[in-house]
């Protein structure tokens, strides 16, 4: 049988997660899916009754593949994201609803929450909810591995610390917009698992929605074949990783909270992680974080290829000189190229630029300047997310850049 490669985005989250647009619903998440170009998506909150109903009124559950499935054809894995007593989100893949009964049925006493947040808090640490995985034939990895708050990684030093004597039963974990294959792969332990990149979608809309994407060699779209894929078993694999570049990620960069001034890390540490300029906090950047774990400069031989990616409204932004992605002139030219073309990563990384410049050929020279590598950034930090800059616009690191404040956004 011929493999299929198969694009998913398996990290969403529905309208009863906090932080979530009322749009993101079953009905409309697929209707939006296919203009992206996203072909299997996660189900986001599936442990979470209300959210369950949703799904079972806008989408059709098929036994046999185990997931959910819209009437235009794109499909659902069951998933939810968890977070532990320690405040490190997981990231939970379900082979049918019988076992998301099971699990909800073995954590619903260690949870406040269950039916009251898309999100649950266990009160269990990374080991105890992985062994109740295992009973419930789930797969588990950690989520935005590196980004402060509710990364693995600013709370241990090592995913084996986290899960325990249950460390064996990890086989992916999500990278996070803040981080990339090169920079993950600098810490050795890595290296065995399967990295992931998923969009941690609030919002159903193409700017959010796959905004990060894996590109999966299987057999067939089920749980099954993807489980095969995490794992890397049968021939069955990850072959791309599509993914902000990192300098547009929200925790990147080393940052003050209140200013937005960058600074060196060393600098930061000196000054006890609190801005010399206005008294507020440092964040510290993931680049840093990854450095202080990093014990090696190579990927192993199975890592699929990485490659950045930027939201096609943000180019179009970008060429015509507009800040807002969302606005009316934006959306419209979003519209055309997608109606022309069929889906957004195909005029990203396929469609000629001459054919492209039928629609507009002011955007089209700047998706040539994309696949180039010209497009420059303003680095994200402290919650804030980078900013696109033009070929030619220069950008000083230790600005501060206070007007950034206006581009924060979840």
């Amino acid at each position: 049988m011929d493999r299929l490669r198969v694009t998913a985005d398996l990290h969403l989250h529905g309208l009863y997660s906090g932080a979530v647009s009322s749009d993101m619903v079953p009905k409309v998440i697929a209707e939006q899916a296919p203009l992206k170009g996203i072909q299997l998506l996660g189900t986001a909150d599936i442990l979470n009754n209300k959210w369950l109903s949703l799904l079972n009124e806008q989408l059709k559950y098929n036994n046999s593949s185990g997931l959910f499935e819209a009437e235009n054809g794109i499909k659902f894995i069951l998933q939810t994201e968890v977070e532990d007593k320690n405040q490190v989100h997981h990231l939970i893949l379900f082979p049918s609803l019988s076992k998301v009964q099971e699990l909800r049925e073995s954590i619903k006493k260690y949870c406040k929450d269950l039916d009251s947040e898309g999100r649950p808090k266990l009160w269990l640490s990374g080991e105890q909810i992985a062994e109740f995985c295992r009973g419930a034939e789930c797969l588990i990895g950690f989520a935005h591995a590196f980004t402060p708050y509710f990364g693995l990684f600013s709370k241990f030093n090592s995913y084996k610390e986290c899960y325990g004597n249950r460390w064996r039963d990890i086989h992916f974990l999500e990278l996070g917009l803040s981080a990339d294959t090169s920079m993950a792969d600098r810490i050795s332990e890595l290296h065995e698992l399967t990295f992931t990149s998923n969009s941690d979608a609030h919002s159903p809309w193409p700017n959010k929605l796959g905004r990060e994407f894996n590109m999966f060699e299987i057999q067939e779209i089920s749980f099954d074949e993807i489980k095969k894929a995490l794992q890397r078993k049968e021939g069955r694999k990850p072959v791309l990783n599509v993914k902000f570049n990192p300098l547009e990620g929200k925790y990147h960069k080393t940052r003050c909270r209140g200013c937005l001034k960058f600074f060196e890390p060393k600098i930061a540490q000196a000054l006890k992680w609190r801005c010399n300029e206005c008294g507020a906090s440092i964040k510290k950047g993931v680049d840093y974080r990854i450095e202080e774990l990093s014990d090696c400069s190579y990927s192993p031989e199975h890592r699929p290829k990485c490659l950045h990616i930027i939201p096609l409204s943000e180019i179009i932004a970008l060429a015509l000189n507009i800040n807002n992605p969302w606005s009316e002139k934006v959306q419209e030219l979003w519209k055309k190229f997608v109606k022309t073309f069929g889906s957004e990563i195909r005029i990203l990384l396929e469609i000629e630029i001459k054919e492209l410049n039928v629609v507009n050929e002011k955007v089209a020279k700047y998706i040539e300047y994309f696949r180039k590598n010209k497009i420059r950034y303003i680095p994200g930090g402290a919650g804030v997310y980078g900013k696109l800059l033009k070929p030619e616009e220069e950008f000083i690191e230790n600005h501060p850049q206070k007007n950034l404040s206006d581009f924060s956004s979840t």
